[in-house]
């Protein structure tokens, strides 16, 4: 039995990696399909008494046009039969490689695996595992390998996180762009890079999770910067929710929007001082008492916060916690003025950017609220940074008034105005 499974540099170090959920984010070309099909004729070979090895693509369709003919080619020498019609490979030593398209939930069910291969999972919902496939590696204890191009922030980018952590010892992850296959010329990629726009080439061939905005905010308009001396402070907060933190299960965390709070200080010229943007999974004590914390730092001409029930559920516990330390501050209902997110945030933010208008604090780490406000808007990308930094254009009065010497006109009184 002569099998000549011959593979490149990065699919042996994957291959021979033990991890028991393998997570590979790959370009297009770089050889993953080859390496799904290797995997799973020797896993099938291997493969225990009542159990099969299953492959599944996002459909059927492509299911059968990735895999079964390389299948069929590779693995000659040890397949004993093969029934095209319902897509099942019967190996030498009896057991069988199912292939199968995640359009047909059913076809799924009822199986007892000891590995499994998801192809191109980032364009499979992520129930199809949660919910049907984990199950069937359960009794064998199977294993499983999960490939593809990136298809921005969802579930396969949570999954390639929690492989790049080492939070989890079962998961391991990799990344490998269309140059990591050594057989592809690279002046071909060099070719595509010209022609295609970043954002196709970023994805398809650098299996980059940093694609999916729109391009409404440019890496070149941030800026940072030290304190102007002169300026107003003001603070927004944009609420999420409370929580029992330690009751929460990490993985259901990460998906959780996060309560924020923006402090910024305000010249007469307009542009906005970004000292920090503070951002959570709070309880509503917690909350309340980093609002205070700030107020009592910063002194804000006003404080902003979401109008709604959130605001009615912490404005009690703040305004208890104000008296107890005799710390005061003019609280204000923000509010969406009857606009979507996306055009609240581009409106308020977008053209400051762009002219240099927005300073960030150069003493302060602003690297995720950069990558969201880059992403943004990106389904099952978090924008709760930018959306509370947003908010500051309510709250900050700029005075654009001349100065003139001969108006020395003054208020009477500084509440009324008279």
């Amino acid at each position: 039995m002569n099998l000549d499974f011959k593979l490149l540099k990065w699919q042996q170090i994957v291959f021979k990696d033990q991890s028991r959920f393998k997570v590979i984010a790959a370009g297009r070309r770089c050889g993953k399909s080859r390496l799904s099909a290797v995997t799973l004729l020797i896993e099938g070979l291997n493969c225990p008494e009542g159990s099969s090895v299953m492959y599944v693509a996002p459909t059927l369709g492509q299911a059968r046009t990735i895999m079964w003919d390389l299948l069929m080619d590779l693995g000659k020498p040890v397949i004993k039969s093969a029934h095209i019609n319902n897509l099942e490979i019967t190996l030498v030593n009896g057991k069988k490689i199912l292939i199968r398209g995640a359009d047909n939930q059913d076809s799924l069910r009822g199986v007892s695996l000891s590995y499994l291969v998801m192809d191109e999972v980032a364009f499979i919902k992520s129930e199809i595992w949660e919910r049907v496939l984990r199950a069937a590696l359960s009794d064998k204890k199977g294993r499983a390998m999960f490939i593809s191009t990136p298809s921005g922030r969802n579930h396969f980018y949570e999954w390639f996180q929690l492989g790049q952590s080492g939070e989890d010892a079962d998961w391991k992850s990799w990344h490998f762009t269309t140059a990591d296959n050594e057989t592809i010329d690279p002046k071909e990629i060099e070719a595509a890079k010209r022609t295609l726009s970043s954002f196709a080439f970023g994805q398809e061939y650098l299996s980059s999770f940093n694609n999916a905005g729109a391009g409404l905010f440019k890496e070149e308009w941030i800026k940072f910067g030290d304190e102007p001396d002169i300026g107003s402070w003001y603070i927004a907060v944009d609420l999420a929710g409370f929580e029992d933190v330690a009751k929460s299960a990490n993985a259901t965390k990460k998906r959780l929007d996060q309560s924020a709070i923006a402090v910024v200080k305000v010249t007469d010229d307009g542009t906005w001082f970004v000292d920090k943007i503070e951002a959570g999974r709070w309880d509503i004590q917690t909350t309340a008492l980093n609002i205070l914390k700030n107020i009592r730092e910063y002194e804000p001409l006003a404080v902003g916060i979401e109008r709604g029930a959130l605001k009615n559920a912490v404005l009690p516990y703040l305004s208890d916690l104000m008296r107890k330390n005799n710390c005061y501050a003019h609280i204000l209902d923000l509010t969406h003025g009857n606009k979507k997110k996306v055009d609240r945030i581009v409106w308020a933010l977008q053209g400051r950017f762009e002219h240099g208008r927005v300073i960030l604090n150069a003493e302060e780490d602003f690297e995720e609220f950069v990558d969201q406000l880059l992403m943004f808007p990106t389904a099952q990308v978090h924008d709760d940074l930018p959306d509370a930094l947003s908010y500051i254009d309510q709250l900050a009065v700029t005075s654009y008034s001349i100065d003139n010497d001969e108006d020395d006109w003054q208020a009477l009184d500084v509440v009324s105005g008279y």
